[in-house]
């Protein structure tokens, strides 16, 4: 994979993972004895109706708070999670569908901070819940960092493994997984980020198993996109001598697309176990998963390529190693949603998965135009890159290489704060979901200040980590200032995202980058570049404006939200749902109360079958 691929992706072939949750048991202790000897009954849809001692706008009231101070619902465990006391029934609503046995109340997860089981803490100062997020991001954030550099060797050895063949075989590797991320691993990952949005509220919220039901959904959505996805890869060779590329190369660049989509359908599942995973505050699982499969994939790599005669396959040998991690990773990631996860996420296979599918490809289009924009535009500048000679080449790949990989710390702390921001606005917790964003961007900033000085203090001796020509040093040296400032404003854009993603506003941050590279950065450093005589210069102030436009109009934005109505819009959003589901239950013979049984006896207890 190109470093452009490596800068401006999650870690797309693992699902990242925040921290265990709670299963909830089904014996109770002390004060909760006597709510087993309470007449409790619920209605068939899952929501709680008053007695006859309780109103129905008190029981509303009741409804709406995430922790209610009464009793409640305790695990085995009592550290973990707090769980809403079920209310009885009202006798008044009672008709020939209520079942008689009714199903046990469904169990509301909680990720595993302290700070969010004690509602207490809710009415804290905002300066207290500074104090509270910071260490909470850093925690999710760290195996997030952790796991992308892993996961960095996964795009390192193909290049590798290529490069010591020919000159030819390192151009048509590179040529090929450009198409690749621009055809295709880009827009898988632009749809797939429209799950930051659904899921992670929908795990917080009282019915957890709406994050397998969106999961479902979007796995019918990418199948649809793979299909024209193969379509361009497989036609890759004519399409390239369409655009003048040499022959030998465009060959030998289809023949990479066609034997690495061996691994596209894999890459497509994990791009959606990722966010499946992470929004139950799953943590560390990509990181032991990608601790096994990298260092498979240098051994493939070696193998297949380079290895004893009955095993070497030359070229084709390094996108199909590629190909062979993606599934590796894929089995891995199953095996492990099949066996060791609470499933109180999962919902069962129906045709709801056919349903508001609108939405996400709404969504996912504008994930597209948000994420794809941008490694399209590094794309663009590599090619100007390639233009102004090979000095200029080899010292932008320098560049672009060490601004990857100091990318991957904001990158996954904006994925840290999208979970969290989603968690707590599906537990209504308005106020520090925005303390959990202005967290996040300062923290950014401490980071990016500290990569910068890194930079900075390196500058003279950077550029002789990757290369031994004292021009192309000299050139990196000169440049790195400008990439030390650029620093600053990537990792602010990078958590912004993350802070929009959570909101749903993936069309905002499409519009911001579209704007931002396409009408302002690009233009502006290739008119410095080339008719300014700025050189490579050139390229990076453009990259640096646009970065800077995409932070300020970015942080504007995060920081005037209303977080009160974001709340409103994950609570309408689950409302919806609720509504669709007690429609195609109303369908059903008998009132649909058979389906609410089995619905409500697959979530307790962790149940629920993959």
């Amino acid at each position: 994979m190109s470093s452009t691929y490596a800068h401006y992706q999650g870690p797309s072939s693992l699902p990242s993972d925040y921290a265990l949750l709670s299963r909830v048991a089904g014996n109770h202790n002390g004060e909760n004895e006597s709510l087993s000897e309470s007449d409790d009954s619920h209605d068939t849809d899952g929501t709680v109706t008053p007695t006859k001692a309780t109103t129905s706008s008190e029981a509303a009231v009741r409804r709406r708070e995430s922790f209610p101070e009464r009793s409640f619902y305790r695990p085995t465990n009592p550290t973990i999670g707090v769980y809403p006391e079920p209310e009885q029934h009202n006798a008044s609503v009672l008709s020939e569908h209520t079942p008689l046995l009714a199903p046990p109340p469904p169990t509301v997860p909680r990720i595993e901070e302290e700070i969010d089981r004690d509602p207490a803490h809710d009415n804290d100062s905002k300066m207290a819940m500074f104090w509270d997020e910071l260490p909470i991001l850093t925690k999710y954030a760290l195996p997030v960092f952790g796991t992308h550099l892993l996961e960095y060797t996964l795009v390192i050895v193909p290049v590798i493994s290529i490069g010591h063949i020919s000159t030819t075989a390192l151009a048509a590797i590179s040529l090929g997984s450009m198409t690749a991320s621009v055809s295709g691993f880009s827009i898988i990952q632009g749809f797939a980020s429209a799950l930051d949005t659904m899921l992670p509220s929908a795990w917080t919220s009282s019915h957890p198993q709406y994050v397998g039901l969106w999961a479902q959904r979007m796995c019918v959505v990418m199948t649809a996109m793979l299909i024209p996805i193969f379509l361009i890869w497989f036609s890759a060779e004519s399409i390239l001598l369409f655009l003048r590329q040499d022959p030998d190369v465009a060959h030998l660049a289809a023949v990479y697309l066609r034997w690495v989509s061996l691994g596209l359908p894999a890459y497509t599942f994990n791009c959606i176990s990722r966010r499946y995973f992470q929004s139950q505050g799953l943590f560390m699982v990509p990181t032991r998963i990608i601790f096994v499969v990298a260092p498979i994939n240098a051994f493939l790599g070696w193998l297949l390529v380079w290895g004893p005669e009955p095993f070497r396959l030359g070229f084709i040998g390094a996108p199909l190693a590629s190909a062979i991690s993606f599934n590796l990773i894929a089995i891995a990631s199953f095996v492990y949603g099949a066996f060791f996860v609470d499933r109180r996420a999962w919902h069962p296979l129906s045709k709801r998965m056919f349903t508001n599918l609108g939405l996400l490809a709404h969504l996912g289009l504008s994930g597209v135009g948000q994420t794809a924009s941008e490694w399209w535009a590094w794309e663009l500048v590599s090619l100007a890159a390639s233009l102004l000679g090979p000095m200029a080449l080899a010292t932008q790949s320098v560049l672009l290489v060490s601004a990857s990989t100091t990318f991957q710390a904001p990158f996954a702390l904006s994925v840290a704060t999208s979970v969290r921001i989603g968690n707590l606005l599906g537990e209504r917790k308005a106020k520090r979901a925005g303390v959990a964003a202005s967290t996040a961007l300062v923290l950014a900033l401490f980071v990016s200040v500290l990569t910068s000085l890194m930079f900075m203090v390196l500058r003279n001796v950077w550029g002789r980590i990757f290369n031994d020509d004292e021009e192309v040093i000299a050139l990196v040296a000169d440049i790195i200032p400008l990439v030390a400032l650029f620093q600053v404003f990537d990792g602010n854009s990078a958590v912004t995202s993350g802070i929009l993603r959570s909101r749903g506003k993936q069309f905002t941050g499409a519009i911001l980058n579209l704007s931002a590279y396409y009408f302002i950065g690009v233009p502006f450093g290739v008119w410095l570049a080339f008719s300014w005589h700025q050189g490579l210069h050139g390229l990076w102030y453009g990259l640096t404006v646009s970065l800077i436009y995409c932070s300020v109009i970015g942080t504007w934005l995060c920081l005037k939200t209303d977080w009160d109505h974001e709340v409103d819009k994950v609570q309408a959003r689950l409302a919806k749902e609720d509504r669709q589901r007690h429609a195609e239950m109303n369908k059903d013979d008998h009132g649909g109360e058979r389906g609410d049984v089995e619905g409500y006896g697959a979530t307790i207890n962790g149940g629920g079958t993959h």
